[in-house]
This record gives structure tokens, sequence and C-alpha cells, in this order.
């Protein structure tokens, strides 16, 4: 009896890093650490044990995780955290070595023994002896989750989200083989979710309050490939528009080259799933394009924005674009900007190259110098600024439809409408908004304030 209120008095501070599927596996953590009974505590540095969720996807993701948990480990040294565990993508990615990296880990968890957390933290709480926790191989997706009498998926996320919105991730990795990346190595091959399963969490989620799904995936295109299911992403989101509560869908990361013919018509004749269209293309020149391992042309992303955009009138368009690749030329880059103008994306996000250790993209001749890597950056964000300002200046007086996200005590809203995501978009800022987060707004665009709109209520 002794041991058991032991451990059901450990404080557990969290730290969640990386992209949105991280933070599901975050809060899928936080779930089992809270159903175990452990206390979960806001300030991290002064808990039992501390848990860095790290994501390791290219070198400023890896700096970030390695303060924080350097950060960790000073406090472990005075006395304030007693265990310090390191958890998923960069612990997958270096394994054994980041006992190596910082002195002071007492465990290393990878992203395929994540749902091993509690008896990890208990383990990690009562021994004196560093272990890693590596396993190499996907978990099935569909049986790693637990199960309620119906055979259908529990409650197990402690969201991080504010509750009117949550990622709804339906795969996890990737089997694309672009030459730059490390996902594959890092998250294995992909493997979709059942829609059973999808549903089953979708409904749990809205039970709690959310409004918006953001559907995640590393390629929602890719969804349902391995299922063998006619139209799989079409007949899911088809599914999830029955859910009454449910308002908006947003769909996340759609490779080019899986953007079917039926999709845009579900999308476009749906009165739920957003028109905004997240496509990362990372360039347009061919030659390029072929050294990445993409399977896309300039010509075929040329013509599917322009088919785009003639499907659905309104439509947002987002991008993630990558400056400097190996062997990248003035003229390859000036062909870019030249697209760019062209294309005018409403949304933009840029990289500049990194050459990640074990991508044959690192391997190659030519790599660029980091001045002028910087450079490109800079020159192509401040084109796309012109862009997006412009795109701004044109919305003024528009109608759009608002979802509140925060109210200050002044009456200031901050919100969105369909063609902003959360966290890496610009926002609405709401004049004397009166309504609660997660409610719906009918607003007029007033003015602009650089990447954000300002609306008032009509």
């Amino acid at each position: 009896m002794k041991e058991k209120t032991k451990q059901k008095n450990i404080t557990v501070g969290f730290v969640a890093l990386g992209c949105p599927k991280n933070m599901v596996d975050s809060e899928r953590m936080l779930a089992q650490i809270a159903q175990a009974g452990m206390v979960i505590t806001a300030q991290p540095l002064t808990a039992d044990v501390i848990v860095i969720n790290t994501c390791g996807f290219i070198a400023p993701a890896k700096a970030e995780a390695l303060k924080a948990i350097k950060e960790a480990v000073a406090s472990k040294h005075k006395g304030s955290v007693k265990k310090v565990i390191v958890a998923g993508c960069l612990s997958q990615r270096m394994g054994k070595e980041l006992f190596n990296e910082t002195n002071g880990i007492d465990a290393v968890v990878g992203l395929f023994q994540r749902d091993n957390i509690v008896q990890i933290i208990r383990k990690t709480f009562q021994s004196d002896k560093p272990q890693a926790y590596l396993a190499h191989s996907h978990a099935a997706i569909n049986d790693d989750l637990p199960r309620r009498a119906d055979g259908t998926a529990g409650k197990i996320r402690l969201r991080i989200t504010p509750a009117h919105w949550a990622y709804l991730r339906i795969s996890e990795g990737c089997n694309h083989k672009c030459s730059f990346c490390t996902i594959p190595a890092i998250r294995g091959r992909f493997i979709s979710k059942s829609q059973k399963d999808i549903l089953a969490e979708a409904r749990e989620l809205i039970s709690a309050g959310a409004v918006e799904f953001n559907i995640i995936a590393q390629d929602v295109t890719s969804y349902g490939r391995d299922l063998k299911i006619k139209n799989p992403l079409p007949t899911l989101l088809k599914k999830l528009e029955k859910i009454d509560e449910l308002k908006w869908i947003r769909l996340l990361y759609l490779y080019p080259t899986g953007i079917t013919q039926q999709l845009i018509e579900t999308i476009a004749d749906s009165k739920k799933i957003l028109h905004y269209f997240d496509i990362p293309i990372q360039h347009i020149n061919n030659q390029i394009l072929k050294a990445m391992r993409r399977p896309d042309s300039k010509e075929q992303i040329s013509e599917l924005i322009e088919k785009l955009r003639w499907a659905i009138p309104g439509i947002v368009l987002r991008t993630t674009l990558i400056v400097g690749f190996p062997g990248e030329t003035d003229k390859q880059f000036e062909e870019l900007l030249e697209f760019i103008n062209w294309a005018r994306f409403d949304c933009l996000g840029c990289f500049k190259y990194y050459a990640e250790e074990g991508t044959p993209a690192a391997k190659m001749p030519n790599q660029i110098p980091d001045h002028v890597k910087k450079h490109r950056l800079k020159t192509l964000m401040l084109t796309q600024q012109k862009i997006a300002f412009a795109k701004n200046r044109e919305r003024v007086g528009a109608l759009l439809t608002c979802l509140v996200d925060s109210v200050d005590k002044k009456h200031t809203g901050r919100g969105r409408f369909y063609g902003q995501a959360p966290d890496i978009d610009g926002i609405c800022i709401i004049k004397n908004c009166r309504a609660k987060p997660g409610y719906l707004l009918n607003t007029k665009v007033v003015g602009t304030k650089d990447y954000d709109l300002i609306v008032r209520q009509v």
C-alpha cells in the first residue's frame, strides 16, 4: 500500500515540443499519466519527473530540444527535479547517443514506446541506472489504443490545444522517399488508422467541446491506401461531416500528386470542409524536384493550382518551400521567385535546407553556403510578405465567418476565418468581441495589421 501511495504522489512535468503530430503524441502520454494517478504540474522544472517530448526533424528542432533537455538536467543538478526522461522524435533518431549528448538524462524513450510511458516513469523513478526504451518498429496503430466494450478506441488524450479545436491524426509514418527528409527513418512506414477508430476519437473530441478538426498526417492524401478502401479520404470526410456538432474540418499536408478530382469535388461541395489547401511543394524547378525525389513537376503543380482555383472560388492556398537545396543555382532560385509571384499563395512557410545526417541529400555535391541560403530565405519571404499583405488589403470590406479563439478583458477577440489555420497563419483581431471561445461570428473586415485582419461583428 505504501508503494502505491508513493507512485500516486509522483509529480510529473511535461514539455511538449514539435509539430502537430508530436503534439498528439504528447496528449496521449499526458492522458495515460493522468489516468495513472500521477500529478501533472504546470511547473515542470520543479517536478519529481520531467518528460520532454522532443522533435528531431531538422537542426533547429534538435537545438530547441537539447536546450530544453539541458535546462531540465540543470534543475536536476540543483535538486529541483529528480529524474529527466527524454521522449519523442529526437530520442528515436539518436537513441542511446543522447546520454552522451547531455549527461544527466535518466531515460530515453523512442516513439514506439510512448504508450508505456507510465511504466517507464515508475521504473525510472525507482532506479539510478539510465535506461533506453527503443523499439524500432510500429505498434499496430489500430491495436495500441485502449479499447471499450464496443471494440472502439476509448478516450486517450489530455488536450493541450483549446477545447474548441483539435488535431485529428488519421495515420502514422510515411512511405515517401524525399532525399532531404528524416521522417520515414524516425516514424516508420505509413499506417492508416481505421475509419472506425477515427470516428470514435472524433466523437470523443466533440464531446469535450471541439467544433473544429484539423486533420493531420505526414501526407493526408495517402490515407487509406493500405486499408484497401475505395476512395478512402473522401469517404472518411463524408462520415465526419455527419457529426452534427462539428462545424469546421481542415485538411493539412496534402501532397500535390494525391489530390484527386473526387477529393476536389468532395471539398468543393462541402459546407464543413474548409476551402483551405496546405500543399507542400518544396520547390518548383524540375531538376531540384527530381533531386529531392519528389514525384511532381512544375507543369503538374501549376496545372493543379489553376484547377483548384477554378473549381473552388475563394480557395486559400498554403505551401512550404526549401531554399538552398544542394546544387540550387541562382537561376533556379529566380525561377522559384517567379513562380511565387505567379501563384500568389495566401500563406507560405519556407526553410533553408539542412544537411540532415542519414539522408541522401546530405551526401550530394554542391552544398550551398549558409550565407547564400540565409539570403535566399530572406529574399523569398520578403517577396511572399508583399503578396500576403496585398491579399489582406483585398479582403477589406469582405464578410467572413470567424471562429473565436480567445477574448481579453478589454473585449478584444482573437479568432480565425476559414483561411487561417491555428498556430501557423495570421489571425483575425475582433473588435468589441462579446462571444466566447468556440463561437462562430459573422464579421466584416475593417482593416489589416501585417499578416492579420481586423474585423468587427455584423
